[in-house]
């Protein structure tokens, strides 16, 4: 088991910053990935940003330029410096981790981060 631990999020203005962090602590193997997902109300939970132990990051075309993941491996930390946002980008936000093999997902409790206009 996997337990994942969040922190960060809240109100912001739009145009401001906000940075989430998520600790993964438990069994972990050497080859997986983290990053985040989010979910607005009515909609689907899309993906944010992912980072892979081998280094490749993946974003979301909605947050490429402005969110940058980065991570810890050594404290199995991901963080999400969020720039520039915007009101659609309110949503819960949700820590994920993710082992490559066998694949097996967790996921964290959500975070709200709120952006007003």
């Amino acid at each position: 088991q996997v337990q994942l631990m969040e922190s960060g999020g809240g109100l912001v203005q739009a145009g401001g910053s906000l940075r989430l962090s998520c600790s993964a602590s438990g069994a972990i193997f050497s080859r997986n990935a983290m990053g985040w997902y989010r979910q607005a109300p009515g909609k689907e939970r899309e993906l944010v940003a992912t980072s892979f132990t081998g280094g490749v990051r993946t974003y979301g075309d909605s947050v490429k330029g402005r969110f940058t993941i980065s991570r810890d491996n050594a404290d199995n930390t991901v963080y999400l410096q969020m720039n520039s946002l915007k009101p659609e980008d309110t949503a819960v936000y949700y820590c994920n981790f993710r082992h490559l093999s066998p694949i097996t997902e967790y996921w964290g409790q959500g975070t709200q981060v709120t952006v007003s206009s």
